[in-house]
């Protein structure tokens, strides 16, 4: 009888920092070539907080390419739905684990209470609202158990000895995957445009809950890093340049 290793279920994602070559002052010494040409290299370790109008200007006024000139490398970890919203950035580069070449592990997202799941008014103009506790239940139960069986087949297929990249289609997309996500600070700014509701936004935004989860994180770690270019951002109404 084949033992099935005991199934982890999480409401939450994973965004951890492990490189980044990110300052206010990559802003600076990016767009003062275009006035200074090679001069602009001793703004290289210059104080940011001298640069803060420019920042700003270039914010307003949306000069977006000083904005590129850093870098920061993520790794995530989210439920595969998520990572389908993601993809369609194509502002970033993605590593993926790969379900081809390694046994995917049994974690699934399961929504907790705090996650709004009733669908109220028509496309277009609609809002999400939390459901009572029977729906809750139903919701936890029901994809528990979903996630089991899809597992318990997934562990079947492997060993009757099903390839690995066909094995995994029966595992539902609440699975959860990993990858280390790179990009700079306008892709980022393009990203949390679109994937956060936020008051200041000059063009409100609805993302689904859960990659909006993530845009959190991305955002907290880059205000730590650049916190005069994201202050800038905010301020211009978090729209991109």
């Amino acid at each position: 009888m084949i033992e099935i290793p005991e199934l982890l279920f999480r409401s939450d994602v994973t965004v951890e920092l492990v490189r980044a070559g990110a300052s206010d002052a990559d802003v600076a010494f990016a767009a003062r070539v275009s006035t200074v040409g090679e001069q602009s290299l001793d703004d290289l370790n210059a104080d940011p907080a001298s640069a803060k109008g420019l920042i700003s200007y270039l914010m307003r006024e949306r000069h977006g390419s000083p904005f590129e000139h850093n870098s920061m490398t993520f790794f995530v970890q989210a439920p595969i739905f998520v990572w389908r919203e993601h993809m369609r950035h194509r502002v970033a580069s993605y590593n993926e684990e790969s379900g081809r070449y390694r046994e995917l592990q049994p974690v699934f997202y399961v929504p907790d209470r705090t996650r709004n799941v009733l669908q109220v008014g028509k496309t277009g103009s609609y809002e999400f609202l939390p459901g009572d506790d029977g729906q809750y239940d139903l919701i936890e139960s029901t994809m528990r158990e979903s996630c089991r069986q899809s597992y318990v087949a997934y562990q079947d297929l492997l060993a009757a000895g099903i390839a690995r990249e066909v094995a995994r289609m029966v595992l539902p997309v609440s699975i959860y995957s990993s990858a280390y996500v790179t990009m700079n600070a306008r892709a980022l700014m393009n990203f949390l445009s679109l994937r956060r509701k936020a008051e200041a936004s000059q063009y409100p935004s609805y993302p689904q809950r859960e990659i909006e989860m993530v845009a959190e994180k991305y955002e907290e770690k880059w205000a730590e890093l650049m916190p005069l270019t994201h202050a800038a951002f905010v301020a211009a109404g978090r729209v991109a340049p």
